[in-house]
């Protein structure tokens, strides 16, 4: 088959329609075309991010600072969770390939694991996605602005109901990331939480403890819109996951639908390089 797709055309049937000039499929072809404005839409999101980020005059959050939490551990482990989400969706891709090389030597029983592989791979990528979003939104200590529009963060949270002086180690670091840095500890930076005219932990539409609202609603839809083709992706792999163990493929004489799949998850998986550089690297 792959020989076929490779000789040369004779140019009176090239030129006499109904055929594609590069061997082709309308699916496949269709599918190119879907990838490219699609791509372009990711582009757009990220320039649109990348000039935000350059416009702000102030400190921009650091992913290293944002993103260092371990489901079920305490500590600081910058970016590991993440890379780890990173390596997940990359091993998916890898058993996609598998499963359209299998589907090229019309191996049945190679197709249905490595694609059940891939789907299972997307949905830890989809369920670690899920963690990182709520550790987002939950936040760490966050920080307090008082009434006279000075900034001080937390070294430790506070609780619900819990006010500062209960707490032993609390303190407050006051010019973050500045030459001239300090910690305020002691009843001092009780006297100030408690003169407090917000407490900002974590993150929303509107506002986050990381930085500027802007950082916090490019994660929330380019993070949000990439998650959803990886959704999306693991239900068309379901689909044609189920299509293969009933033979409808096999029957057809070709596995074509499970590599249009494949050309699509490799997108899904491209985009993400670019989301994490971006969001997380840079």
């Amino acid at each position: 088959m792959a020989g076929e797709a490779s000789k040369a055309i004779d140019k009176s049937e090239l030129w006499s329609g109904g055929r594609s000039p590069f061997s082709v499929s309308y699916g496949k072809m269709m599918m190119w075309f879907f990838l490219v404005s699609d791509a372009l839409t990711f582009s757009g999101l990220l320039v649109a991010y990348g000039f935000a980020r350059h416009a702000y005059t102030g400190a921009w959050p650091i992913g290293e600072e944002v993103f260092y939490a371990l489901p079920g551990l305490s500590g600081s482990y910058p970016l590991i969770y993440v890379a780890l989400m990173t390596f997940i969706l990359i091993i998916s891709s890898v058993t996609m390939v598998l499963a359209v090389e299998a589907g090229h030597r019309m191996d049945k029983k190679g197709v249905i694991k490595w694609l059940g592989l891939t789907i299972i791979g997307g949905f830890i990528f989809l369920g670690s996605q899920a963690w990182e979003w709520s550790h987002f939104i939950h936040g760490s200590a966050g920080y307090i602005e008082t009434t006279d529009n000075s900034k001080y963060y937390l070294t430790n949270e506070i609780k619900h109901g819990e006010t500062a002086a209960t707490t032993a180690d609390f303190g407050l670091i006051a010019n973050k990331g500045e030459e001239n840095e300090t910690t305020i500890t002691g009843q001092k930076a009780v006297d100030i939480y408690n003169a407090k005219a917000i407490h900002v932990q974590g993150a929303n539409m509107t506002i986050n403890e990381y930085g500027p609202p802007q950082y916090g609603n490019f994660f929330f839809f380019i993070t949000g819109f990439h998650g959803f083709h990886v959704f999306s992706g693991v239900l068309i792999n379901i689909i044609v996951f189920f299509g293969v163990i009933k033979g409808i493929y096999h029957k057809r004489g070709h596995y074509e639908m499970v590599e249009k799949t494949g050309l699509y998850w490799h997108f899904v998986d491209l985009v993400w390089v670019f989301v994490f550089t971006f969001f997380y690297l840079i």
